[in-house]
């Protein structure tokens, strides 16, 4: 018995410094620092330690494999790679932490014992370096370039140079990519090289078919270098970088439909248990959410209804990195928005008019376009935008069978300033809207109304079109989908006359004269 006792003391105490990382820094005061650690290009604390006489130990077997880096104040980095190697120990010195970087053996005192130096930062220090002193010879030689002229024997001279240290870094690349295969930086290193395009076939007269063949190779092939399995990938900038240019115009056209597309091609690759998964979906979906780009939150309603909002043979949403009610209210959004994006069909709304007996709705309006309009009477920048709409309506619009239907806040008080205003400003476009007796009367008994005369998505048209700010503004084409929206008056009148090919026609709303914070339609 005491045999095993004392046989497991000593695995123990072998063991206790395994996958220890830790940093001697020449020129650092005693401070707190941390580990930090990526996710795709975001970086987070991973570890707190205090650094003594220069040196600071972390516990490894807290950390994933990956990209990590020794943050010091001053917001000083020091990357390293950490791929669960026994010890890893890096000796710099400030202020060129990365420049001075060093794997070294490591000594313990009490034991005297000579720890392995890390070979995974030995590979990648002396990467780092070598990338960054060809940089600089490059930067170097292209500002000799500025200097002559092009053509001339020095600008080929000194061409060829830039040339020759390119290729010295893409021998270098290749070297660690084809011989270290067993070592994480050999993946991190492939993984920002770029594909062999091979030449584009010819026909029998030597022409070339296909024009567009080595950017579609490139595009196909474009992760070829990247190991999508390996979820210590997406735990570099590395991969960020690469990922997030693939989504960019470089590589693909700016369309929502097209970035849909690639989208579900790349995601659909994954697995969805995967790190790897988790950050391209979730940088996808945000990416465009947050886009000031008209249009391209179809991105996000797509990939919300595609990735998060549906369920894997588990029944489980695939998003399994979403707490339960955040999931709830993106799904909630993604519904409410899935009709309301470009090319969609918006739901029909069917209110009353200022006479508060007639019923009016949009999709039985037989018109080229219509301006689908949301409007409070008590809204600033409504009581600003709304009578220029007039002025457009009656001036250039009417005649060209584009109509307004405007949907104004008519509950309670505001029914009397709606009409009011309408009055006031002489709108002559359709004006509709839950009236003050059809609100109350509905709240008694909506059966009184549906689905006799409207629906209950029109009674409830703020929910169905997310009218929580006015103004707001959709265009509709003939047949009643989506081609804008979130547009100011000047650009609401230019997206008019050219989707109907106007030309010299009087501009009533010149877009410099305009103040396009104010005049903006959500």
């Amino acid at each position: 018995m005491k045999a095993i006792v004392l046989f497991t003391l000593m695995l123990i105490s072998s063991t206790i410094y395994a996958q220890d990382i830790s940093f001697k820094i020449t020129g650092q005061k005693d401070t707190t620092v941390h580990l930090v650690k990526y996710f795709g290009k975001k970086l987070f604390y991973a570890d707190t330690a205090q650094i003594e006489n220069g040196f600071v130990r972390f516990d490894g077997k807290k950390q994933k494999a990956g990209i990590l880096a020794l943050y010091l104040p001053g917001e000083n980095l020091l990357e390293f790679v950490y791929n669960e190697e026994p010890e890893v120990h890096i000796e710099a010195a400030l202020p060129n932490l990365m420049g001075t970087a060093k794997a070294v053996a490591f000594k313990r005192k009490k034991k005297n014992e000579l720890k392995p130096v890390s070979r995974e930062n030995t590979v990648f220090l002396n990467y780092v370096q070598f990338i960054n002193s060809k940089r600089q010879a490059a930067d170097a030689k292209r500002r000799e370039l500025e200097g002559h002229e092009k053509g001339s024997q020095m600008y080929d001279q000194i061409s060829e140079q830039i040339k020759d240290i390119n290729t010295s870094v893409q021998e270098y690349q290749k070297n660690i990519a084809e011989n270290l295969k067993e070592l994480l930086v050999s993946s991190i290193v492939r993984m920002s090289m770029d594909i062999k395009i091979p030449d584009a076939p010819l026909d029998a007269e030597g022409n070339v078919i296909d024009s567009n063949f080595r950017f579609n190779y490139y595009r196909t092939h474009y992760f070829d270098n990247i190991d999508l399995n390996d979820d210590r990938l997406v735990r570099t900038p590395v991969f960020h970088n690469k990922f997030m240019n693939y989504f960019s115009k470089n590589m693909m056209l700016q369309h929502w439909d097209t970035v849909i597309y690639h989208a579900f091609d790349f995601c659909d690759r994954l697995n969805q248990d995967s790190d790897i998964f988790q950050y391209c979906v979730s940088w996808i979906t945000s990416n465009y959410e947050q886009s000031k780009i008209m249009g391209m939150n179809k991105v996000f309603v797509h990939m919300g209804k595609r990735y998060y909002c549906s369920t894997n043979a588990e029944g489980e949403s695939p998003a399994h990195w979403m707490p339960k009610d955040k999931l709830n209210d993106l799904c909630e959004k993604v519904d409410t928005h899935f009709d309301l994006v470009m090319g969609a069909t918006p739901p029909n709304l069917i209110l009353r008019d200022t006479t508060d007996k007639n019923w009016i709705d949009f999709y039985s309006l037989d018109n080229e376009y219509t301006i689908l309009y949301f409007w409070d009477p008590e809204c600033g920048h409504c009581k600003k935008i709304t009578p220029k709409l007039q002025t457009l309506y009656e001036r250039k619009w009417k005649e060209r069978n584009i109509d307004i239907f405007a949907v104004g806040k008519a509950v309670g008080e505001d029914f009397e300033k709606w009409k009011t205003f309408i009055k006031k400003n002489n709108l002559e476009f359709i004006n509709v809207g839950v009236t003050a007796n059809l609100y109350d009367s509905a709240m008694v008994n909506a059966g009184l109304f549906v689905p006799r005369y409207t629906t209950l998505k029109s009674l409830n048209y703020q929910k169905t079109y997310d009218i929580y700010a006015t103004p707001k503004v959709w265009v509709l084409d003939k047949d009643k989908k989506i081609v804008a929206y979130s547009l100011t008056v000047s650009q609401l009148e230019n997206l008019m006359d050219r989707l109907q090919n106007v030309t010299n026609k009087e501009i009533l709303f010149p877009i410099e004269k305009e103040d396009k914070e104010e005049d903006q339609m959500h």
